[in-house]
C-alpha cells in the first residue's frame, strides 16, 4: 500500500467530535477480546445532509434518535401532508443515492433555535430556522439556485412534528459494526469511511457480520434495550465518499460478489429507554427462561 493511500486511510477513518480528530476506529478491530462498545453516536437532522456526532443521547421507547431525519428536502411534489405525516420512499427527496453533491455541504443544526447553517467550500452559504416559513424559504432558495440540475420541481423543506424521514417506515435506530466495515475495506482494497453508512450507532468489538446473528435478539446498553429487527440493505448512497463527495466505490456490488448479500448493519427498535454514551459497553441479553 502506497504512502498516499496510507495517508488517505488515516484521514478518512477519523471520526470527529467537537472538531478534534480521534484515532482510527477500524484499526486492529479483529481479533479482539475487548467487550463490544459504542465507538460513535451520530444523528442526521436533515435527510441527506451532514452527520452530527453526539457524545451522549437519550433514547425513548419506540423512537428514533432525537431530531434524526426530522427534516427532508422535497424534490418535486410528493403529496406529503405535515398535518398527517406518513412515510414516503426516499425517491421523493434530495438524497445521496442520486444527489452526491449533498456530501460536499457541511451543515449544522441547533436544537434550541432550530437553526440550520449550510457551508460550502469553507464559507456559509445559507441559514434558516427550519420551524419558520421564512427560515425554510432561505434554505429552499439555496437549493433552488445551486441544485437546479438535481431538481424535479421546487425544493421544499418538509417537517411533520415527530415524524422521521427515515428509509424505513418503522421508527428505528441504525447500527453499524466497524469490523464489518473493515471486512468490506479488505475486499475492496481501499479505505472505506464508516460514515458512508450513515448509522446512528457505530460499534467496535464484534466480529465481522456478527450483527446478522442478532436478529430478534435484545441488546443491552446500561438500562437501554434495543431489539434488532432488520438487516440493512445498502443502496448506492454508500458509494459516495462523505469527505470528497465523489461517487468512487461500488460497495453494493462488492457485497454481493464477495459476501453473497447486499447488507451492512442492522435496524433496532428501542424497547427500553434511557441514556447511552460513547464508550458504553453493549451486550446481548440472554432470553429469560420461563
Amino acid at each position: 500500500m502506497g504512502t498516499r493511500l496510507l495517508e488517505r486511510k488515516g484521514l478518512f477513518h477519523k471520526f470527529v467530535y467537537g472538531g478534534v480528530p480521534v484515532r482510527n476506529l477500524l484499526r486492529r478491530q479483529m481479533p479482539s477480546t475487548r467487550p463490544a462498545a459504542i465507538a460513535g453516536l451520530y444523528r442526521y437532522p436533515v435527510k441527506g445532509l451532514s452527520p452530527e456526532p453526539l457524545p451522549r443521547v437519550v433514547l425513548g421507547v419506540g423512537q428514533t434518535f432525537p431530531a434524526d431525519r426530522r427534516y427532508a428536502i422535497e424534490n418535486g411534489p410528493s403529496g406529503f401532508d405535515p398535518a398527517a405525516p406518513a412515510w414516503l420512499p426516499k425517491s421523493h427527496f434530495l438524497m445521496l443515492m442520486r444527489n452526491e453533491r449533498l456530501a460536499g455541504l457541511r451543515t449544522r443544526f441547533e436544537d434550541r433555535t432550530h437553526l440550520l447553517t449550510i457551508q460550502e467550500g469553507g464559507r456559509e452559504v445559507a441559514r434558516g430556522d427550519l420551524e419558520t416559513a421564512e427560515g425554510r424559504a432561505s434554505i429552499e432558495q439555496f437549493f433552488t439556485a445551486n441544485f437546479a440540475a438535481d431538481l424535479k420541481g421546487p425544493p421544499r423543506v418538509l417537517l411533520g412534528g415527530g415524524h422521521s424521514f427515515s428509509d424505513v417506515a418503522r421508527k428505528v435506530v441504525s447500527i453499524i459494526n466497524l469490523s464489518s466495515v473493515a471486512a468490506i475495506e479488505a475486499a475492496i482494497g481501499r479505505p472505506v469511511h464508516p460514515l458512508r453508512f450513515r448509522a446512528n450507532l457505530y460499534l467496535s468489538g464484534w466480529p465481522a457480520w456478527h450483527e446478522f446473528e442478532l436478529l430478534d435478539k435484545t441488546l443491552a446498553i446500561g438500562d437501554v434495550r434495543l431489539k434488532v429487527v432488520k438487516r440493512i440493505v445498502r443502496c448506492a448512497a454508500v458509494n459516495v465518499d462523505p469527505e470528497s463527495a465523489a461517487r468512487d466505490l461500488d460497495i453494493p456490488h462488492t457485497l454481493m460478489r464477495r459476501f453473497g448479500h447486499g447488507d451492512c448493519g442492522v435496524y433496532a427498535e428501542v424497547i427500553a429507554g434511557g441514556a447511552i454514551s460513547v464508550g458504553d459497553a453493549i451486550a446481548t441479553e440472554e432470553p429469560k427462561l420461563v
